[in-house]
């Protein structure tokens, strides 16, 4: 009986190892992936970044922008970028506003960034879209129109501007419709010279590296982003704000005087 009781034992013991193992082994790792087009710059933030005084962005969208799926307020992307780009800027006083709210599609957005842009000054706009208009069965040539839309109404306030786009998740419906979506934000952008934040591309690619530990990059809906997804992307985009805002030889020239 006590052999028999041991042998339960170290078998528990050792499922327990193994799959204590397995659980580490799936981890989500972040890599860096380039997520802009290596032509795309933001020129007229550039000056913004190296003389000052302060920084403000307004990041506008729906929950991925809010941070469903994070644990705390401080795990969403935006707070995480706010972070990150403190310490890339640490003379720079940045202020990064969430007006992220859950659920909503493109012309719902488009009303409150008009309501925003007309309501204070901010530096840089990064309106995440699409995701929801995806899924929700939006039409697409409506979804371009109200892009183009979105982006002539930013550039006529004097803001920078930035696209993020839809994310990517094993579970899609009409996966070629939802890349149609992502498709027509970058024809769109490339268009009108703004950059876009591919997260489609660069999650798809978290996924094609290790598609076990993709999950822990997603919240438990399999949908939405979990702490470690947000984080991952903040510092994508991070990346590549530091890059798309790295002084021109004009901007230096005039600062250096």
């Amino acid at each position: 009986m006590r052999a028999a009781m041991r042998f339960l034992a170290l078998n528990l013991f050792a499922a327990t190892m193994l799959a204590g193992a397995t659980a580490q082994a799936a981890t989500f790792s972040c890599r860096e992936t380039p997520i802009v087009q290596p032509v795309a710059s933001l020129s007229t933030l550039s000056a913004r970044v190296a003389q000052g005084p302060s920084l403000t962005i307004l990041a506008i969208g729906s929950s991925s922008t809010e941070g469903i799926g994070a644990s705390a307020k401080d795990k969403t992307y935006p707070a995480r970028l706010r972070a990150l780009l403190g310490k890339a800027w640490p003379n720079l006083p940045i202020e990064i506003v969430n007006a992220g709210i859950g659920g909503e599609t493109a012309p719902q957005t488009l009303i409150r960034l008009k309501t925003a842009l007309s309501a204070r000054r901010y530096d840089l706009v990064i309106w995440q879209v699409g995701t929801n208009d995806a899924v929700n069965g939006g039409d697409l040539g409506a979804f371009k129109t109200m892009v183009g839309d979105g982006i002539a109404m930013v550039k006529q306030a004097g803001v920078s501007l930035a696209l993020l786009d839809p994310q990517f998740f094993p579970g899609v419906r009409e996966p070629e419709r939802y890349r149609d979506f992502v498709a027509a934000i970058a024809n769109t952008a490339r268009g009108q010279n703004v950059p876009v934040f591919t997260r489609y591309d660069a999650m798809r690619e978290w996924y094609r590296n290790d598609a076990q530990a993709f999950t822990s990059a997603l919240s438990s809906d399999g949908f939405h982003m979990s702490d470690a997804g947000y984080d991952c992307l903040a510092r994508d985009m991070a990346t590549a704000l530091i890059g798309m805002t790295a002084p021109s030889r004009a901007v230096m020239a005039q600062t250096a005087r």
